[in-house]
């Protein structure tokens, strides 16, 4: 996803008004190498370009998280079709301006573009210094699911309460959202999206495991 900065503005609006109620290499950023962690995830957002990247600083095996979802179709990095967006965008961090949703709530976002089969999985990775790190991310569900605005803040509202590794898939099927485990203080989530409600290839158990599985990815 590549205007998640214009939808990060949104969420902004969203949150005041309905929810009041690569691989990274070094140890301390999240990687294989060590656990995630607030700062870490900020450090490797802050190194993504302005303009993106076209590869995911995360380390994120989608070809290991669709074997084991049990998927047999190829998959790989960026979209299905040949696009000239990036594969990689990052919010947050040094980037965040006054009134930005990870401005107030002092975090960042990487967001990560895949495909499975003729399916595009994006792959939102987010993480804040108080909770709910989900709450930026309630505009990404509508376009991808069908639903409702309220319906999004619904399910938002309910992922942020949920267990940390607790898999959440919307009614849609082709969305989920797991909580992820912080080394050190902060709230963090993972995203994911594929294709579009109706038209995906995928199960919502696959969707869900799959989401399932890029979280110890990248834990």
């Amino acid at each position: 996803m590549t205007h998640t900065g214009r939808r990060l503005a949104i969420a902004a609006t969203l949150t005041a008004a309905a929810l009041m109620t690569s691989c990274q290499n070094d140890s301390d950023s999240g990687s294989a190498a060590g656990p995630l962690s607030l700062s870490g995830l900020t450090k490797t957002a802050d190194s993504v370009p302005e303009h993106g990247a076209d590869t995911c600083p995360l380390p994120y095996d989608i070809a290991e998280a669709a074997k084991t979802a049990g998927l047999d179709a190829k998959a790989g990095l960026g979209p299905v079709e040949n696009s000239d967006e990036p594969v990689a965008t990052a919010e947050g961090g040094k980037r965040a301006e006054s009134g930005d949703p990870l401005a107030d709530n002092p975090g960042a976002l990487i967001s990560c573009t895949f495909h499975i089969g003729q399916d595009d999985v994006q792959v939102h990775t987010i993480a804040t210094r108080r909770p709910s790190a989900i709450a930026p991310l309630t505009p990404v569900v509508p376009p991808l699911t069908g639903a409702s605005v309220d319906d999004a803040i619904s399910y938002v509202n309910a992922t942020a309460k949920a267990e940390i590794g607790e898999v959440a898939v919307t009614e849609s099927g082709n969305l989920a959202t797991v909580r992820l485990e912080l080394d050190g203080d902060g709230d963090a989530a993972l995203m994911i999206g594929v294709g579009e409600a109706g038209s995906a290839s995928l199960t919502p158990k696959q969707v869900g495991a799959l989401a399932e599985t890029l979280a110890h990815q990248v834990q």
